[in-house]
């Protein structure tokens, strides 16, 4: 999944296809969180905090480790 560069203290870049946001931390782990959409995705890349974000509203999604 190709993902876009973000300015965050714990997100490295973030990316969305097909209904799941996958997320790059700064310690090189990555997760997708599934049963998303676009809408959150924008709000996601436009959110002040991306560290805030994912907990206040990604971590109600399902999720997954990838790397």
């Amino acid at each position: 999944m190709q993902r876009i560069p973000v300015v965050s203290t714990n997100v490295n870049s973030i990316g969305y296809a097909n209904g799941i946001i996958e997320v790059e931390f700064t310690d090189g782990s990555i997760y997708q969180y599934s049963g998303t959409n676009e809408y959150v995705f924008r709000n996601f890349l436009n959110a002040p905090s991306k560290g805030r974000f994912i907990h206040y509203y990604l971590k109600g999604y399902s999720y997954q480790r990838v790397a």
